[in-house]
């Protein structure tokens, strides 16, 4: 397992996005690393808004692939995935619920109008206001 120094010293890629580790935090019991990233809404607008992305995973499953530097995520917390290309697609036309590297994985509004990321299989315990609160978004 990665420890915080190693989260962060290198970005994690994710929906093929760059975020940046922000911190370490327990939720019911699990080490969870928070990594965030803030982008345009769009493009397309002419006066487009900023909006943030959290991510929420178990720190267990972050990996580091250290030929090419980055950090990827694995269920077994050990076995890199495979990097595969996709089109980039804006957050707001993402699919509310997808598979990254393998995991199900949900996207909800969160906080301030960000949005928040987590496996499917905690989400419950995760989309709260509970969590935000420990984790710092808001």
């Amino acid at each position: 397992m990665l420890t915080a120094g190693d989260l962060e010293v290198n970005v994690l890629e994710f929906r093929q996005r760059s975020f940046q580790f922000q911190r370490l935090a327990t939720i019911d019991g699990r080490d969870v690393a928070l990594f965030s990233r803030t982008e345009t809404e769009t493009e397309s607008r002419f006066r487009p808004k900023l909006i943030h992305l959290h991510l929420l995973v178990p720190v267990e499953w972050v990996v580091h692939d250290e030929p090419n530097d980055v950090l990827l995520l694995a269920r077994d917390g050990v076995t890199v995935p495979v990097r595969l290309s996709e089109q980039v697609v804006e957050v707001g036309a993402e699919r509310p619920e997808f598979d990254e590297q393998g995991i199900p994985f949900r996207r909800v509004a969160g906080p301030s109008g960000s949005f928040v990321y987590a496996p499917a299989e905690l989400a419950a315990g995760w989309f709260t206001p509970a969590a935000y609160t420990t984790l710092g978004i808001g």
